[in-house]
């Protein structure tokens, strides 16, 4: 999923990216069956980003979760095994039915990340997951606003997202622009994300109701290297993905 090489097209060639949308296009859709065959044991989902969240969201048993932006399951399917009760949505109708057919036990509907939740009602969720998500949605405080609201007062939500160092490692240009790109994949995947600094994410976060518990910079498990050597050298030297555990803000931490 992380090898990525810009294609010799772009569909979005020539437009002022600074003023552009990532738009309500379901990307992933196209090639949801290619990606959930790729995601279930790759290198970067398997072995570097699946660990990380399920980490942090600790144990699950006995618990409501709310998959958000659930793709193909995957992730569903582990919760559901480690004794979680599952929700998950998807703007994409295709991966949907993939999480269907994956996880029967899971309740799955097609709903945009950037739309208001208003089938869930108000702290209704103990745990909530987003992972490798949040970058396709325009208006981010509004999507983790709508989050916060689902989610009971003790609860926790764990994101994970590129790290924005390597996002600049590999893009140049301005670290601390936030800004839309346009790839193509190695795998011939289309896609077209935002890149945002550190410090725009953590506001984004604190705007919308969370405080930062915990945040990891995940390594790969030690079972990638027999997959990729090289990728695993290099991940245990540079940033890839971060992995955040926040918890809502109560009245008395926005006081502090």
């Amino acid at each position: 999923m992380k090898h990525r090489e810009l294609g010799d097209s772009n569909p979005f060639e020539g437009e002022d990216t600074t003023k552009a949308s990532v738009g309500r296009t379901p990307q992933y859709d196209s090639f949801a069956d290619d990606f959930s065959n790729q995601a279930s044991d790759g290198f970067h989902n398997a072995y570097y980003d699946r660990p990380a969240c399920l980490a942090l969201l600790g144990d699950v048993v006995g618990k409501r979760v709310l998959d958000a932006a659930c793709g193909p399951g995957i992730y569903a399917e582990e919760l559901v095994k480690r004794g979680a009760q599952v929700v998950g949505f998807d703007q994409s109708p295709r991966m949907i039915e993939l999480c269907r057919s994956r996880v029967p036990a899971g309740e799955f509907r097609v709903h945009d990340l950037g739309d208001p939740l208003d089938w869930i009602e108000d702290a209704s969720f103990d745990l909530i997951l987003l992972a490798l998500a949040i970058e396709y949605v325009d208006d981010r405080v509004s999507a983790l606003r709508e989050l916060r609201r689902v989610i009971t007062p003790q609860g926790a939500l764990v994101l994970s997202r590129q790290h924005p160092t390597a996002d600049w490692l590999a893009k140049g240009g301005s670290y601390f622009e936030s800004r839309i790109v346009d790839e193509t994949w190695s795998r011939g995947w289309h896609l077209r994300y935002w890149l945002t600094p550190l410090e725009t994410t953590c506001e984004e976060i604190s705007d919308s109701g969370f405080l930062i518990e915990r945040l990891l910079e995940p390594r790969p498990t030690t079972e990638a290297a027999t997959l990729n050597a090289e990728e695993y050298e290099r991940l245990q030297r540079e940033p890839g993905f971060m992995t955040f555990r926040l918890v809502p803000k109560t009245e008395s931490k926005f006081d502090q």
